[in-house]
C-alpha cells in the first residue's frame, strides 16, 4: 500500500482523530493495512521528506513510533485507543533529500542510496517502456513510428540533464503528439508513418538545450571542472578565478556556503606557501587581487568536495597551466595539500560520463567505491586516485610548455 506525506501536516493523519470529534477517523496506517486485509503488509511511505509542521502537530515525530521496530509493537492509534501491533509490516520510505528529515526520525531509517542511470541504461528504458507506453497512450498503430537508437542518444544528451528519465519521457511524449498530428491531418485511406532519426529532433523538439561546455570554459588557464552531488543526483560545477592589479584582496562568489569559501581561503594559503615548488612568483599578492567566482550565482553551494577544485583552478591561473578539458576533480584537501575523501562518488562519476569527461581525479580513499559504479561506465572513464595535491595538479593541469628561445641544445627536450 503506498501512503502519499507530500503536505502532510497534521499529526491526527498518522495517529488518528479521537472519536470525541465529528467525522473521527483512524490514521492512514491503520486504514491502509485495513484496505490491503493484511497484518504483515509492504507500506511504502512516499515523500517522507516532504512532510509539514503546524499547530496541528508534527507528523515526522508521529512516525518516530512507527518506525522504531523497539515501539511499534503497541502502536496506538487514537481512534481505536488500543495498541496495535506494526512489526511485522515492511515500511519502505522515499525522499529526494535527507536534509529535511528530522535528526531522531533519520536515526530510525536505514538509508540506501539509489543513483542516477547511466546512457545505456536510459537507453534501454526508453525502447523498453518509456516508448511503448506513449505509442500505446496516443493509440498510434504499430510499426508506424520508428525511432532510432542514435535519435534517443541524442535526445539524452541534448534535451535532458536529469538523474531520472522523467524528461526523457517528455521528450518521446512530444515526438509521439507529433505523429499524432500528422495521422489527425492526413487524407482517409492514407496512414503516414514516422521514421524520426538525430537530424529530425530539431523539426519536433525544436533546438537542443544542453551541450558540453568543458572543452570551451577549461580553454584558458584559470578555470577547473568540478564534480557536485545534489538530491537528484551528481553535476559538473566550473570553479572559475582571475586576477587583476590591485593589494592582495580575495574575492569569492556564486552564493557560495561557508565550507567552500573556507575551501577557497585554504586554497590560496596552499598556493603561497608552495609557491615556489609551484612556480609561482612569491610576491603575486603584494601586487594582484584574486577573484574566484563558481557560475549559476542564482543556485546556493556548499559542501565539503570543492576544494581540489578550488586548489587547481588557482594554480592554473598563476602558473598559466591549463587544466585539461577532458578532466574532472572532486575531492576535500587540507593546507599542507592532504587529499581527503568525500562522498557521493558513484553520482558524480555518472555526472562525468554524461557530461563527455575521459578522466576523473578522486581521493585515494574513495578508491573502494568505484566498485558502485556500472562496469561499462569504469571502462570509459580513467581514474586517478590522489592522496596529495601535487599528485592532483601532475595529473589536471597540461605540461608546462617552454618558448622554442628558452630550449638549448643540452637540454633534456632539444635531446628528446
Amino acid at each position: 500500500m503506498r501512503i502519499a506525506l507530500g503536505g502532510v501536516r497534521d499529526e491526527a493523519e498518522i495517529r488518528g482523530h479521537r472519536r470525541t470529534y465529528v467525522g473521527a477517523l483512524p490514521g492512514r496506517l491503520l486504514h491502509a493495512l485495513k484496505k490491503a486485509g493484511k497484518k504483515n503488509a509492504v507500506v511504502l511511505l512516499d515523500e517522507i521528506d516532504k512532510l509539514g509542521n503546524s499547530w496541528m502537530g508534527s507528523p515526522d515525530a508521529a512516525l518516530l513510533e512507527v518506525l522504531d521496530p523497539e515501539q511499534n509493537k503497541t502502536f496506538t492509534d487514537h481512534y481505536l485507543e488500543l495498541p496495535f501491533d506494526l512489526s511485522e509490516v515492511l515500511f519502505i520510505c522515499t525522499a529526494n533529500s535527507l536534509d529535511t528529515i528530522s535528526a531522531p526520525l533519520r536515526d530510525r531509517l536505514e538509508v540506501i542510496e539509489l543513483s542516477g542511470y547511466t546512457l545505456e541504461e536510459k537507453l534501454h528504458i526508453a525502447k523498453d517502456h518509456l516508448l511503448p507506453k506513449q505509442i500505446k497512450d496516443h493509440a498510434i498503430a504499430a510499426g508506424t513510428m520508428t525511432v532510432t537508437d542514435d535519435s534517443i542518444k541524442t535526445i539524452i544528451r541534448e534535451y535532458t540533464r536529469e538523474a531520472g528519465v522523467r524528461q526523457l519521457g517528455r521528450e518521446l511524449t512530444k515526438l509521439c503528439r507529433a505523429l499524432t498530428l500528422e495521422i489527425a491531418r492526413a487524407d482517409e485511406g492514407k496512414s503516414p508513418r514516422l521514421h524520426i532519426d538525430a537530424a529530425d529532433l530539431h523539426k519536433y523538439l525544436g533546438k537542443p538545450k544542453f551541450q558540453s561546455e568543458v572543452a570551451e570554459r577549461t580553454a584558458v588557464p584559470g578555470v577547473a571542472t568540478g564534480l557536485a552531488w545534489t538530491p537528484v543526483g551528481g553535476d559538473i560545477l566550473f570553479v572559475e578565478t582571475s586576477r587583476m592589479p590591485g593589494k592582495g584582496s580575495l574575492e569569492i562568489t556564486g552564493q557560495l556556503g561557508d565550507v567552500m569559501k573556507e575551501s577557497a581561503r585554504a586554497a590560496l594559503t596552499y598556493v603561497r606557501s608552495n609557491a615556489n615548488q609551484l612556480g609561482v612568483d612569491v610576491n603575486f599578492l603584494d601586487r594582484q587581487d584574486l577573484h574566484i567566482h563558481v557560475p549559476a550565482g542564482a543556485v546556493p553551494k556548499d559542501g565539503p568536495s570543492a576544494g581540489v577544485t578550488m586548489f587547481t583552478a588557482l594554480t592554473s591561473l598563476l602558473t598559466g597551466r591549463r587544466v585539461r578539458n577532458d578532466t574532472a576533480m572532486t575531492g576535500e584537501c587540507t593546507l599542507r595539500g592532504r587529499v581527503l575523501p568525500v562522498g557521493g562518488i558513484k553520482s558524480k562519476v555518472l555526472a562525468a560520463h554524461r557530461a563527455g569527461i575521459k578522466r576523473v581525479v578522486l581521493p585515494h580513499r574513495n578508491a573502494r567505491d568505484i566498485e558502485d559504479v556500472p562496469e561499462d561506465v569504469r571502462q570509459q572513464i580513467e581514474f586517478i586516485f590522489a592522496e596529495d595535491m601535487r599528485q592532483v595538479l601532475d595529473a589536471a593541469l597540461e605540461p608546462v610548455v617552454l618558448p622554442p628561445e628558452s630550449l638549448t641544445a643540452d637540454s633534456p627536450r632539444a635531446e628528446a
